[in-house]
């Protein structure tokens, strides 16, 4: 197990963006048993914390995650059913908490992130890469599967292009990623700070309460038919318009004055 205290970083500045940074550098970012424990609490800590706007998630070094360690995936290999089990639960429970945090979810990615680690990239609501990242789904050329984070990669970039990535185990680039929509922006490698606090900027532009809101309207309404949620997202409109939070935003653009949730 790696010491999981110096393999994540989490950091909240005044304006409430909260950075959690994998810091393995020389491991690629791998990660193990240990650091996903690590990156669940850190998401369900900020995700709790009233204070924080935005979550960025980052990482030091050359590469962005390799996904799974050599020595985690040799331990693994010597448990039992049982114990894969748990182990892969873990793996998706972290997936599934990046996913459901009520905050907007930032990847800033740059090198590789392979296995694991593009079911991080897809299970955050927004990625940005550096032109040089690369990407592999490769599990089937170690004889595996990526089950855990398929869901996440399926919802970012479609059946038909996860058949022949998956299938395959073959990398591509960042320009790839963007076109199948695993990214949203592909930008120079001294460029992605800056991009990323660009789109920090627009995110504090929104209100918190109702950016929670989308992200489980999303949740809600994906692959439904749209008679079959007709009820329900008039109800969620209703509820959100006679909110505080609601009315303070329709209040302020009636005013022409600046919404509460911006700070000057």
């Amino acid at each position: 197990m790696t010491d999981s205290q110096d393999a994540l970083r989490l950091e909240r500045d005044d304006r409430g963006v909260a950075t959690v940074t994998l810091t393995r550098p020389a491991r690629h970012n791998a990660f193990d048993d240990a650091l996903i424990a690590r990156l669940t609490e850190a998401f369900v800590t900020v995700g709790a914390d009233p204070d924080v706007r935005v979550v960025v998630l980052a990482a030091e070094g050359p590469s962005f995650s390799s996904g799974a360690d050599l020595s985690w995936m040799k331990r693994m290999a010597g448990y039992s059913a049982a114990e894969n089990q748990a182990d892969a639960l873990a793996l998706a429970t972290l997936l599934e908490t990046i996913d459901r945090c009520p905050k907007p979810v930032v990847a800033l990615v740059q090198g590789a992130a392979y296995g694991g680690g593009v079911g991080l990239v897809a299970a955050c609501d927004i990625a940005i890469a550096t032109a040089g990242a690369t990407f592999a789904l490769s599990e089937v050329k170690l004889g595996i599967i990526p089950a855990a984070i398929s869901p996440y990669v399926l919802n970012a970039i479609g059946p038909r292009a996860a058949r022949r990535y998956m299938l395959t185990g073959e990398r591509f680039d960042a320009e790839e990623a963007h076109r199948i929509g695993l990214l949203h922006d592909v930008v120079g490698s001294e460029e992605l700070i800056g991009a990323g606090e660009l789109m920090i900027r627009a995110l504090m532009q929104g209100g918190p309460a109702a950016q929670t809101a989308v992200k489980d309207l999303l949740r809600a309404v994906a692959d439904q038919p749209p008679d079959t949620v007709m009820e329900e997202t008039a109800g969620r409109i209703a509820a959100i318009r006679v909110s505080p939070e609601g009315q303070e935003g329709l209040g302020a653009f009636l005013d022409k004055r600046t919404p509460s949730w911006i700070k000057e």
